[in-house]
């Protein structure tokens, strides 16, 4: 009796249709060879070789424990398609043996014996060199790309990916979040939203805004990472590939003064509860000015002596007068 184990360690190469499908052809030409029948296939679907706790692999050990005292051999196109660490390799072995199943490969042979065993480490040595120097080659690649301005990493929130002839992955607004981010950065630079706790609330309002799944909520991290990226400005910095702030080869949603008002505001003063004033009954809060000192003013309802309340705008600002 036998399964089949394969893995494809990139989303791209699933979408493609590379390897896993080959590797289980050739598993199972040989399985016919040996005269094994093929009990399943486990495929592992954009997995790295060196991570442990793979959701196929640990499907696989629960399926051959259900198996009881029976051997089942576990076929592998390639030892580099089992793992590519040196150590882990004699891990997944050794939890294989735990549940009766025992590895085998078209490729070569495994076996107990030393010469057997010292071939065995040298093909993990030579599949964890490979995995290491294609990360290697994948990091300097994208160092490259990043020192000339180009983001490398996840797309960040109001942008998406497109590919542009000759130059490769490029950011491009994603609507609607782009606009939505576009006004609380914009907002939050000029006074209009005076907290950060503001901009939260002015995010946690709008629908089509990511929220935290749990509570619903937009969580302070998050709105003090909006605040503080420079993509907004159409700038990138990479502090632990020492690439300093440098522009960028896309388009900001902000001007670079509005984000450097920003990092002022913030430095400022620390976050301060949400005030509740902020609603469509004072649309000019933050965009009109005070006639005597210049400062942006503030709004509140105010109440009477009668116990009517009145809307104000008024300034704040100490020493004027």
């Amino acid at each position: 009796k036998a399964v089949i184990c394969g893995r494809v360690s990139s989303p791209r190469k699933v979408e493609e249709g590379h390897g896993l499908e080959s590797k289980a052809a050739r598993c199972r030409d040989y399985a016919d060879r040996m005269g094994y029948e093929v009990l399943e296939t486990f495929r592992e679907k954009g997995i790295s070789s060196a991570v442990f706790d793979r959701p196929a692999f640990q499907a696989m050990t629960q399926y051959l424990r259900g198996c009881g005292d029976d051997k089942v051999m576990v076929l592998i196109g390639d030892i580099n398609r089992f793992s590519g660490d040196v150590k882990l390799h004699w891990d997944l072995k050794s939890q294989l043996a735990m549940v009766g199943g025992l590895l085998e490969s078209p490729n070569m042979k495994f076996g107990d014996s030393p010469d057997d065993k010292l071939i065995e480490n040298l093909l993990a040595s030579v599949a964890q060199h490979r995995r290491e120097k294609i990360a290697e080659t994948t990091k300097h690649r994208m160092m490259g790309r990043a020192q000339n301005g180009y983001w490398v990493f996840h797309a960040p929130y109001g942008y998406t990916y497109k590919k542009v002839k000759g130059r490769g992955k490029m950011l491009f607004r994603d609507e609607p979040l782009a606009s939505i981010i576009q006004e609380a950065l914009e907002s939050f630079a000029s006074g209009r939203f005076e907290t950060q706790s503001e901009v939260k609330r002015f995010l946690e309002s709008q629908s089509a805004f990511p929220k935290d799944r749990r509570t619903g909520e937009v969580r302070y991290e998050e709105v003090i990472r909006l605040l503080t990226r420079p993509h907004y400005a159409g700038y990138i910095e990479i502090p632990n590939w020492n690439i300093s702030l440098r522009k960028g080869q896309h388009e900001g949603l902000i001007t670079l003064e509005q984000y450097q008002r920003i990092q002022d505001r913030i430095k400022e003063g620390a976050r301060v509860p949400a005030r509740a004033d902020i609603n469509e009954d004072f649309p000019l809060r933050g965009f009109i000015t005070c006639g005597d000192c210049g400062g942006r003013l503030t709004a509140c309802w105010s109440k009477s002596k009668t116990g009517k309340k009145h809307p104000y705008y008024m300034c704040f600002k100490k020493g004027c007068e």
